[in-house]
């Protein structure tokens, strides 16, 4: 029998099977012992085989070929990978730039793992009801150097409505991951897309300016205007793994644009003779920002840490 994963919640997985039926299943032993060095090899959003016993119990037998996944560095294990989801039509990254921040080093390390990974992206930012007009300029900015970049991008408020409809007719008929931070309001976004999802909604702290984890486990939820959102639980920090130094700069767009033009082609961008790379850095071509995130990332490769 065939299905697709819905919901992840560490060794337990629920299958919506072809006819609709939701069957709680778990995993076949075997499946730990293939070399997957991931967290779970099973996650939401996997094309799946299962076999139901008579007495009930289901187990998963098989995983088809994904067509793609998104996967960053787990925390808890710095080898190992954390597979978010797979089967996915476009990420929606949720960011905002207070309450709390999302920094562009955070930005840039999901976008890309996204470009490795050939999954789209669209930059929600949100909470856009509670900025000043500091906040709104920097805002400003940084949806202009995305989309200069080639990175469609949303304003977003559930409190006032402000891109909703924009966001859901974006989010239609696709299956459509949505991350980002603890607090930055996904569990919010979902609640006004689809009203009877019911997802927990959790304060920030004062203190921290950093909201607390409410969704503990990922979910896809379907949404009756068509398609599927899967949520996530809070990243706090997004690990890059299994990245070759020479080729990060092929998942900045507009790094990779100007690398063509370096006198090297194993050119890494640090201190290399007619770089172009950092001479367009120079010149404001590209962001000081997006290349001090390229980077950053050389560094997790070269010195094996997480961040």
């Amino acid at each position: 029998m065939k299905g697709v994963v819905i919901k992840n919640t560490g060794n337990t997985y629920w299958v919506r099977t072809e006819n609709g039926e939701e069957i709680v299943c778990q995993a076949k032993g075997n499946f730990r012992l293939k070399g997957i060095r991931s967290t779970s090899p099973i996650v939401v959003g996997d094309h799946v085989i299962i076999d139901q016993n008579p007495d009930g119990t289901a187990f998963i037998t098989e995983i088809e070929d994904r067509k793609n996944y998104i996967v960053r560095r787990a925390s808890n294990l710095s080898k190992q990978a954390h597979i978010l989801a797979a089967n996915i039509d476009e990420a929606l990254l949720c960011v905002t730039v207070r309450f709390p921040e999302t920094s562009t080093v955070f930005i840039d390390r999901f976008l890309a793992t996204a470009e490795a990974y050939r999954i789209p992206v669209c930059l929600v930012f949100n909470k856009i009801d509670l900025y000043d007009e500091d906040d709104k300029e920097y805002l400003d900015g940084l949806i202009y150097l995305y989309q200069t970049i080639g990175y469609p991008c949303l304003k977003t408020s559930a409190e006032t409505g402000e891109g909703i409809e924009a966001l859901r007719e974006r989010i239609k008929n696709k299956i459509t991951l949505l991350a980002g931070h603890s607090g930055v309001g996904k569990s919010s976004l979902i609640n006004v897309l689809q009203k009877d999802a019911s997802r927990k909604i959790g304060k920030i702290s004062d203190y921290h300016l950093k909201g607390t984890h409410t969704t503990t486990f990922s979910e896809m939820i379907n949404i009756d205007t068509g398609g599927y959102i899967i949520d996530t639980p809070g990243i706090k920090g997004f690990g890059t793994i299994d990245m070759i130094p020479q080729e990060i700069s092929h998942y900045f767009p507009e790094i990779f644009r100007f690398s063509k033009n370096c006198r090297y082609n194993n050119c890494l961008h640090i201190n290399e003779p007619d770089c172009a790379v950092v001479k367009a850095v120079e010149n404001h071509y590209i962001s000081e920002s997006r290349y001090r995130s390229y980077l950053n990332i050389l560094e997790d490769v070269n010195e094996s840490k997480y961040r």
